[in-house]
């Protein structure tokens, strides 16, 4: 199992650069970071762009993954993310992981515009992904949807990508999973809702069969990564147990990948540094 931390991009660089190197220095294979103009859990904190975030990081580590979670079309247009896919793809030295969903909370509305149904906000999603796999992988694109409009959008032969930057997919309903299966190297999920935490894990069982499903309709037998947010139900790391419990969990329902939250001082994700270093330390290894 490999395993991902995300480090909330609220700091300032000089704070923000020592999580980043401490990821990679603890054996993380993967950091991320929220991709969003503002989250609903946070909005009284500070909170900086996503992409200076991810390559100011791919400058600090020379190892870990870097990854967006997650992108979405909220405020994303296509054409101006494959400019910024393909910098911080080459400045990481091929690290870079989009993670990719529909898109909810506040990033829907704080620009303007209509509230999407979850309906429309999957066909806006559909749109989109097909569309930024065109533009990585094609010189000369012209697009018009009911969503997204490109003239003439140049990759030019020297940075299209074959293969193209990993997307990794965040899905939970059939027409999503569908999706995830036919453009994404891999599935992220935060689970259902539930009352505790075996209620979770019943979510989170019910999704992984229903991927299964999903992928044997499509005939895919590719390698497939599985990614499971622990933070849902319970914080992993509340606790060394705790996270070596959820792990185990994950582990046994296929997750190749699980990843936490980088621990905050108070409010939502509070825990302890200490709990983190003893997890890196003796939890990690075991699940190699």
């Amino acid at each position: 199992m490999r395993f991902g931390i995300t480090i909330l991009p609220e700091y300032r660089w000089k704070e923000a650069e020592r999580r980043w190197r401490r990821a990679e220095e603890f054996g993380f294979d993967h950091a991320w970071t929220y991709d969003h103009l503002t989250w609903g859990g946070l909005q009284d904190s500070p909170w900086y762009g996503t992409t200076p975030t991810l390559t100011a990081a791919a400058v600090a580590t020379s190892r870990i993954k870097l990854g967006t979670f997650v992108t979405s079309p909220n405020f994303r247009h296509p054409l101006a993310l494959t400019r910024e896919i393909l910098a911080l793809d080459d400045i990481s030295d091929g690290r870079f992981l989009c993670g990719i969903g529909a898109g909810g909370g506040i990033d829907t509305t704080i620009q303007g515009g209509p509230e999407l149904g979850p309906r429309e906000k999957v066909d806006r999603l559909t749109e989109f992904v097909e569309l930024l796999d065109t533009l990585l992988t094609t010189d000369g694109v012209d697009y018009k949807g009911e969503y997204f409009e490109v003239r003439n959008g140049r990759t030019l032969p020297g940075c299209i990508q074959q293969p193209r930057v990993p997307f990794v997919m965040a899905a939970n309903g059939p027409r999503s999973l569908r999706l995830a299966a036919k453009y994404g190297a891999g599935w992220v999920t935060t689970g259902g809702r539930a009352d505790d935490l075996d209620g979770w894990f019943k979510t989170v069982a019910d999704l992984t069969h229903r991927l299964d499903d999903v992928l044997a309709a499509a005939g895919e037998d590719r390698p497939f990564d599985r990614y499971l947010s622990l933070d849902n139900s319970l914080y992993a790391l509340t606790s060394v147990a705790a996270f070596e419990d959820l792990a185990g969990r994950a582990a046994a329902l296929g997750f190749t990948d699980v990843i936490t939250h980088w621990p905050r001082a108070e409010g939502v994700y509070a825990g302890s540094a200490d709990v983190l270093e003893q997890v890196a330390a003796e939890v990690i290894p075991r699940f190699r």
